[in-house]
């Protein structure tokens, strides 16, 4: 069954599931870490290449014609099919600019 985006995750930003959640389906402004890459093997090693890999932290910055997440101090921009094979864990509510996580 598919969800809408928006129906993943909950009013504080975090995703609606303990587990995982596809990457074009978290807030912009969420953290998270990637735990799966479910893409072909060459885009999975492209991907790992360009710092999307297991147990890398990454924000997503904005989601709409492409998702633009912060990593490795890039931005990069994947499509939302792309980002859709990219199975991520939420960090925790969004953090605000110019503030220290506690």
């Amino acid at each position: 069954m598919s969800k809408a985006p928006h129906e993943h995750h909950s009013e504080d930003g975090q995703c609606a599931f303990p587990e995982l959640c596809p990457l074009n389906q978290v807030e912009a402004g969420c953290f998270v870490k990637i735990r799966r890459l479910e893409a072909s093997p060459e885009v999975s090693h492209r991907l790992r290449e360009m710092g999307f890999c297991e147990d890398q932290q990454v924000r997503v910055v904005r989601q709409d014609d492409s998702v633009i997440c912060q990593v490795c101090h890039a931005r990069l921009g994947l499509s939302p099919e792309l980002a859709g094979r990219i199975f991520v864990e939420p960090l925790g509510a969004r953090r605000q600019p110019g503030k220290k996580a506690a």
